[in-house]
């Protein structure tokens, strides 16, 4: 249902070392890149998420109520996922944890303040 996601960052070169470093922990790549946005994935075809400089050349800011979210795989991927990315430089958003019945999850802002959520959805 989604091909694609984009945020926005200021320093293109930061961010790659970050989504490379971070996306490679649940088998992502980046799969395609131009000057000013860069795709990470991990097959032809499948979703993609995209850096990018914005494309009005303005500051890049991070919407209220936005948030990516990426599949762990288990709570431990989704602990992986977190560690790496405070690791990186992430700030914390919420430690990881069971949310609810059947969602586990960790929260973290990147280096641009774009909140991700690292999840895995567990059985009732």
């Amino acid at each position: 249902m989604i091909g694609y996601t984009t945020i926005g960052t200021k320093d293109l070169p930061k961010a790659e070392e970050f989504y490379g470093e971070l996306l490679s922990l649940v088998g992502g790549k980046q799969v395609m890149g131009l000057d000013r946005i860069k795709f990470y994935g991990t097959d032809e075809g499948g979703a993609m998420l995209a850096i990018c400089l914005p494309a009005d050349e303005g500051a890049q800011s991070c919407g209220n109520g936005q948030m990516i979210a990426i599949p762990g795989g288990s709570p431990e991927g989704a602990q992986a996922l977190y560690k790496k990315a405070i690791e990186l430089g992430a700030t914390c958003g919420g430690e990881p944890g069971q949310r609810f019945p059947f969602f586990y999850g960790a929260y973290v802002y990147d280096l641009d303040g774009n909140k991700l959520c690292f999840f895995h959805m567990t059985p009732a």
